[in-house]
């Protein structure tokens, strides 16, 4: 079995997300998505829309996603990899080269976002305000 992990905050759910996961998952046979939690994005200064419990439960009725689990640190993703034997790790390409510490324990994958919506742009047209 190959296996695959992405994180992320996962808000506000959209296309943009769903297709990073739908080729995340090509990439292998098992998707990990690992959620930043509300504490670990406080820490980050984001605040989410929906709170983490939400996000995971949204997230574990896509069919692309076969396991949801916390992001608290910045620092977890070597352990997550080891720990869940982790082949493939894959991000946005707006992370590119950010990651590449992990080429020692996995393969490390940056995918092109998909252009015009992100949950920044959905906030903002939405005229929400940051928390």
């Amino acid at each position: 079995m190959k296996k695959v992990i992405t994180y992320g905050t996962f808000d506000l759910l959209h296309k943009g997300h769903i297709r990073l996961l739908k080729r995340a998952k090509a990439l292998g046979n098992h998707l990990t998505v690992c959620v930043s939690t509300d504490e670990f994005n406080a820490l980050k200064n984001k605040h989410a829309y929906t709170s983490f419990e939400d996000r995971k439960y949204i997230l574990e009725a896509v069919r692309y996603v076969d396991e949801v689990i916390p992001e608290k640190s910045w620092n977890q993703k070597i352990d997550d990899v080891i720990d869940n034997h982790i082949d493939v790790f894959v991000m946005g390409d707006d992370w590119e080269g950010k990651f590449d510490f992990l080429k020692d324990y996995c393969k490390v994958v940056y995918l092109p976002r998909t252009e015009g919506i992100s949950s920044t742009k959905i906030k903002h047209d939405l005229g929400m305000k940051p928390k």
